[in-house]
């Protein structure tokens, strides 16, 4: 193996670490010698685990098929919108919810449009539906974006149990907040994607603040 860099030093007795690993030989030549702290060695029994959960269950096998099949016809082609619309297809799917941050209304309505265009059947839930303030968590009022009036909590339990409801069978995360988004994959029975994440500074863009990474410095508490 090449030699380590110094992050490695400190993390060969930690596993996994795939993001520290200059071989990559698992893509194309799985044969090949491995890092120590490689999943593939150190935690084998449970690689052959979720191979027997793709051998055993359907649903999850045809979500891995329509997945790759999507990456095969539309990988540097279709923009991620078109590529929900396709993977939906070819799991039969027609009924589709969009949870999306209020910030975000206009976009929401025009994902909308798109999908039904599409001949789905779309449910859609803003962030907001709850119309409960804040301090119903605990909050103070300093710390409300606007203190001293009314400002609604984000409840995404509320869009995850509502379109339990509707029985919506993929649901779609438009620009959820940090932490919302994560209460919603929780409660949310029917599997998730995303379509866009929150990231005002950037555009929507999390990774313009790696790409950038001198520039956002600062915002990334570096300095």
């Amino acid at each position: 193996m090449k030699s380590l860099n110094r992050y490695m030093v400190f993390t060969l007795a930690r596993t996994p670490q795939c993001a520290l690993c200059s071989a990559r030989v698992c893509y194309r030549e799985p044969q090949k010698s491995k890092p120590v702290f490689c999943p593939l060695e150190s935690m084998r029994d449970v690689v052959e685990e979720s191979l027997r959960i793709y051998r055993e269950n359907e649903f999850v096998k045809r979500i891995a098929i329509a997945a790759s099949l999507v990456e095969k016809e539309g990988y540097g082609v279709w923009p991620r919108l078109r590529e929900i619309v396709e993977f939906a297809k070819k799991l039969n799917i027609k009924k589709l919810g969009l949870v999306f941050c209020i910030g975000l209304c206009n976009e929401a309505r025009a994902v909308v449009e798109y999908l039904e265009s599409r001949g789905f059947e779309v449910y859609s839930v803003c962030c907001k539906c709850s119309g409960v303030d804040k301090t119903f968590l605990g909050l103070r009022e300093e710390d409300k974006l606007r203190p001293g009036v009314h400002e609604s909590m984000c409840n995404p339990i509320a869009q995850a149990l509502i379109l339990n409801r509707v029985g919506t069978e993929l649901n779609i995360v438009l620009g959820l907040c940090v932490g919302h988004d994560t209460l919603f994959i929780m409660y949310s029975k029917a599997p998730v994607t995303y379509l866009a994440v929150k990231d005002r500074v950037t555009g929507h863009n999390p990774l313009a603040a790696i790409y950038a990474r001198n520039y956002f410095r600062a915002r990334l508490g570096e300095e």
